[in-house]
């Protein structure tokens, strides 16, 4: 089955379930983005007149900074294999000021996923290309015997010389070849001719459409100034010349053309585009001096969000059918500040609660990509076994709970603090205790961070 077939097979139900293997809670937001997932699915079945017809849903999170807002959005494009990028609103400014003009993110997303359809490309070549980039090295190594005159003009011991002189190259190639396969060579120097990168230029131009011209004259001057491209011959490890040779014969077995093309429709049709901070320009005519341009930000993004054709690098995209998911703390502002028309085009709204501490012994322990796990893992590098009793856990789960409500909530983010203050001795000297088991108890953990608790003042600093 395809993964374009299977995409279409996921359930709102399905995708939840996937969602919850990395983000513990927050099911509210889960349903919602499910569903708004499950709809762009749906609208891929329609027929053509009708699917142009279908907007998509764009989604806004509320909720405090640390409580898994990016990370469903970026584990929702992964799961569909969608092009994804994560932008700050509170970077961008209004045209005419200093500063990325709102259509750079569109810019930023074609950039992204024609790496992203390179890649699956190179991904059905790879194999061939590396067979190719054997040959090629055997032939730096062990170049093939140049055309010798052989026939009725050569004497018997001639004829029985080249003979013999084919032999022995044959035993020499195979001889090296194994060798290359087997990875012995690796260090070897040979020389290698590859092609002069492209020429340093000098960003000169900004402002609204102003980057993707500066990148149009680059890619022109470097086809035209003497030199640029021509061969040049430098002495490489064998390493070093494989991993050259491989991107060079991958580049020859695909059509860059076509993966343009390809990059472009999933950007116009799966594309997500994830605008955090949100609240921070969600600013009214009434503002004034710095303030002033939050508003003009808002209607920059309008139509970008509505639905308009931005010129990139790789040709025209069509953003009316990109899903569009913001998200901001509004602790300050409220969704009501944003522009009118702004407000309109996110019509699905999702709360995310602040995390409790079984929210994070949850974290710690259940996600595929727990700390917890990730950290033994690390630890088992160096042959050294670290264990999580569940009192360690929960004590450890109350500091980082206790730590968000005096300081700043930061959300789990603070658990990252917490577990590199706890294990910061034994992540330290872990490379002088090869095969021993260090199990990590509440009292381990307390020894390490109790006084910090207590120490509101510390606490703010360290914790």
């Amino acid at each position: 089955m395809s993964s374009e077939k299977q995409d279409l097979e996921l359930t709102p139900r399905q995708i939840v379930a996937e969602l919850d293997k990395y983000i513990v809670g927050q099911n509210e937001a889960k349903r919602v983005v499910a569903i708004a997932l499950r709809n762009r699915l749906r609208r891929r079945r329609l027929s053509e007149q009708l699917r142009e017809e279908v907007t998509p849903k764009n989604i806004l999170l509320i909720g405090p900074t640390g409580v898994g807002k990016t990370e469903i959005a970026r584990r929702l494009a992964a799961l569909v294999k969608a092009p994804f990028i994560k932008v700050e609103a509170s970077k961008y400014t209004e045209v005419g000021y200093v500063g990325r003009d709102v259509e750079s993110m569109i810019r930023d997303l074609a950039n992204q996923a024609v790496n992203l359809v390179r890649e699956e490309r190179f991904a059905t070549v790879r194999e061939k290309a590396e067979e190719m980039t054997m040959e090629r090295l055997l032939d730096l190594m062990v170049p093939p015997l140049g055309r010798r005159r052989n026939g009725p003009s050569l004497t018997p011991e001639q004829q029985e010389e080249n003979e013999q002189r084919r032999q022995r190259h044959q035993e020499a190639r195979a001889k090296v070849r194994r060798q290359l396969a087997d990875k012995e060579l690796e260090d070897e120097p040979v020389e290698l001719e590859t092609k002069e990168g492209p020429v340093p230029m000098v960003e000169i131009f900004s402002g609204a459409n102003m980057e993707e011209i500066g990148m149009n004259l680059q890619d022109m001057v470097q086809n035209i100034l003497p030199g640029a491209g021509q061969p040049k011959h430098r002495r490489v490890k064998v390493s070093e010349a494989r991993r050259v040779l491989v991107q060079e014969e991958l580049s020859r077995l695909v059509d860059m053309a076509e993966i343009k093309s390809e990059a472009l429709r999933r950007v116009e049709d799966m594309g997500i585009i994830f605008i955090d901070e949100l609240d921070k320009v969600a600013g009214r005519e009434h503002m004034h001096g710095p303030e002033v341009s939050r508003e003009g930000v808002q209607r920059d993004l309008l139509p970008i969000v509505e639905g308009t054709t931005v010129n990139t690098r790789h040709g025209e995209v069509r953003t009316h059918h990109i899903l569009f998911i913001a998200a901001g703390a509004f602790h300050v502002s409220k969704p009501a500040d944003l522009i009118p028309e702004l407000q309109g085009r996110f019509p699905l709204r999702a709360e995310l609660k602040p995390l409790t501490a079984d929210d994070f012994m949850r974290i710690l322990t259940e996600p595929r990509q727990a700390l917890t796990k990730q950290y033994s893992a690390l630890m088992a590098t160096e042959n050294v076994t670290l264990e999580f009793t569940p009192d360690a856990i929960r004590e450890m789960s109350e500091v980082a709970y206790q730590a968000n409500r005096l300081a700043e909530d930061i959300g789990a983010r603070r658990l990252h603090t917490v577990l590199e203050r706890v294990l910061e001795e034994v992540s330290f000297n872990a490379t002088e205790m090869p095969g021993e088991t260090v199990s990590v108890t509440a009292q381990f953990v307390r020894e390490r961070i109790g006084d910090l608790v207590k120490n509101q003042d510390l606490s703010r600093y360290i914790l």
